[in-house]
Order: C-alpha cells, then structure tokens, then sequence
C-alpha cells in the first residue's frame, strides 16, 4: 500500500492557523506614553520672617496743638478764658499790659505826621523855586538843594511810617488770639502776673486728629516704613481691640550711642483720648536663609544643582551652597523661593525636564 502523500501547502497553511489561533488580541501590547518618574519632594524653607512683637509706650496727643506766648512782656491784665474751655479761631485768649506800649505808638504816629508835614512844605518850595529857577531869578544850585532837602524828608516819612508800623504790631501783640479752633488744655500763668516775652502762657489743642510718639532703637527704624499700619493698645483698658494707627513721621539714625528714636504714629479720630497712655506694637521682619534637603543637593560636571519640580516636571536649577546645617543646606539661588518643591530621592534615574510623579 502506498503512503498517502500530504501537499506541502496544505501542511503549511496548516500550521499558520495553529500559530494564529494561539494568539489573542490581548496579546498584542499597545504603544504606551513617556514613563514618569517617582520621586520624592520637599519643601524650600526660608524668606522673611516675623518676630516677636515689640510693645513701646507713648501718650496720645492731639495732632493740632501750640503753646501760645506773647511777643511783648508785661503783667497779665486780662485772661478770658478758662481750663478746658472750647474757642474758635480769632477769639481773644488774653492780654497783658505795657505802660510803654500805647505811648510809643502814639509818638510814632506823631512823628509821622510831623515828617510828611514838613516833606509837603519842601514839596511846595522846590515848585516854586523851579518856576522862578525858569525866569532866572533862582540859581541851580539853590534848586538842587530844595531838591535834596525834598528827597530826604520824603525817606524819613517812610522810616516814619515803618516805625509806626512796628509800634502798632507790638501793641496789637499785648492781645493774645486763638489760631486755631480747640480746647484749652493748660493754663500756665495767673491773672496780673508778670509774663517776660516768649513765655509759655497756656496750650491749645484741637479735637481733630489724634498721634502718639513713641521712641525705638535704632535697628528698628528698618523695621517701620510711612504709612505702614501700626496696633495701638489702650493702657487703661487692656480687653478692648486694638486702634490701627499709621505711621507718618520717622525719625533718621544718629550716631549718638544708645539714643532712642522717635517714630509718629497717626490714631483714628474718635478712638483715643489725649493724655491716654497707649502702646504701640511693632514687629520685626528679618531675612533669613534659604535651606534644602542635603539629599536634594547633586554635584555634576556643570556645578552644584537641585532638581525643583512646577507642574509634574523637574527641571534643574543651579545652586551655591553656604553651608550645612544639620540634614539641610543653606544656599543661595536667585531662581529659587520658599515653598518651592525639590527632589531628594529618586534623582538617579531623573534629567532635566523629565515628567515626575510626586509619592
């Protein structure tokens, strides 16, 4: 009996639909994305930083206020208002008698009339002597004299009228006047006593506005700017919130040892009485370092550099490193800030740009 012979492409087709039945189309694997990398990150420290805050105590005080003197002495012959009283501007505060006062003035006005008196009549004669000067009858040089006569009285009547001027304002000044609307909150000198010129007589303060002055070391005056807002406690009632005042004046550094500073505060109208003793609060703000991880910090061929990851990617930034503090590096980079995220495990298998996945 013959063997049966198979044909070679029936045997080959054969096999082909074994191999491709033992196939799924799981089994083939689809084009997959870029892997990410797992690492882990942690935070940048550094920046500013706050103090404690610092208490400083000062007195309210109303921003408006004046200590009224006389410009002229003499005894305090009348005083028209009393302590605490409220004026307005013009009113008359006081007044204090000069014996020498009125008198001068009266001779100065009489000295005026008498020097404009003669100016007139020199006035007349060099008119007249100017028309007889035409006909002949006057030589040139009696006219000029007329002239120079004419000319100086006429200064000496602005001398006089000058003096008059001064004698009136002294005398005017032997009357003191509010310049302002406010409160008197001193009297300094009693009725019929003797006040020399310059001397403090009462203060004067007005009710809108409220400052308090306080005094600070020298360091601090970096640590205050205009405008900047300031806590105000009240001393005498602790449980009450405190006022936020502004800060408009600040004094310069000095270079006298240990001398302490003026900083002015500006207070809300309505809050803080004058005379109430306060506190005001400053706080300090300091630079302090930036720090990493040590494990972050990887040295290559192009310097000292970490790894910082925005967004899911990490791309390397170049550092300086300042020094070690413990398990953290002080550096310096102007592209870092605090709070930024940086890698410090999983940098072996990381380059610059690649896709990260935070664990």
């Amino acid at each position: 009996m013959k063997p049966l012979r198979i044909p070679v492409a029936i045997v080959s087709l054969a096999v082909f639909s074994l191999f491709l039945s033992g196939c799924k189309a799981s089994d083939v694997a689809p084009e997959s994305g870029p892997q990410k990398v797992s690492v882990r990150v942690s935070e940048v420290t550094g920046g500013e930083s706050q103090d404690m805050p610092l208490r400083f105590s000062g007195i309210v005080r109303a921003t408006q206020r004046a200590t009224l003197t006389f410009q002229v002495s003499g005894n305090l012959k009348e005083r028209a208002v009393e302590l605490g009283q409220t004026v307005q501007a013009g009113d008359v505060l006081a007044r204090v008698y000069n014996p020498g006062l009125e008198p001068a003035r009266d001779s100065a006005r009489a000295r005026l009339e008498e020097l404009r008196t003669q100016y007139q009549q020199a006035q007349r004669e060099w008119e007249r002597s100017s028309r007889l000067h035409e006909r002949g009858v006057v030589s040139e040089q009696t006219l000029e004299q007329l002239a120079a006569r004419r000319d100086s009285l006429d200064a000496s009547v602005a001398t006089a009228r000058a003096s008059l001027a001064e004698a009136t304002q002294l005398l005017e000044e032997s009357t003191l006047r509010a310049p302002f609307s406010g409160r008197v909150e001193a009297l300094l000198v009693e009725r019929d006593e003797f006040v020399a010129a310059g001397q403090p007589v009462m203060r004067l303060s007005s009710p809108e506005g409220r400052e308090v002055e306080v005094r600070v070391p020298a360091y601090l005056l970096d640590h205050v700017t205009l405008e900047q807002t300031l806590p105000v406690w009240s001393v005498q009632d602790r449980s009450q919130p405190p006022q936020t005042g502004s800060v408009v004046e600040i004094a310069q550094a000095s270079a006298i040892r240990g001398e302490l500073h003026p900083v002015l505060v500006s207070l809300p109208v309505n809050t803080l009485e004058p005379g109430e003793p306060v506190e005001v609060g400053i706080t300090p703000v300091r630079e302090s370092a930036l720090t990493v991880p040590l494990l972050s910090v990887i040295r290559n061929a192009e310097g000292v550099s970490v790894f910082r990851v925005r967004d899911d990617v990490a791309n390397r930034v170049t550092v300086e490193v300042d020094r070690v503090v413990g398990e953290r590096v002080v550096v310096t980079s102007g592209d870092l800030s605090p709070g930024d995220q940086v890698v410090y495990a999983g940098m072996t298998r990381l380059a610059d740009g690649d896709a990260v996945e935070v664990r």
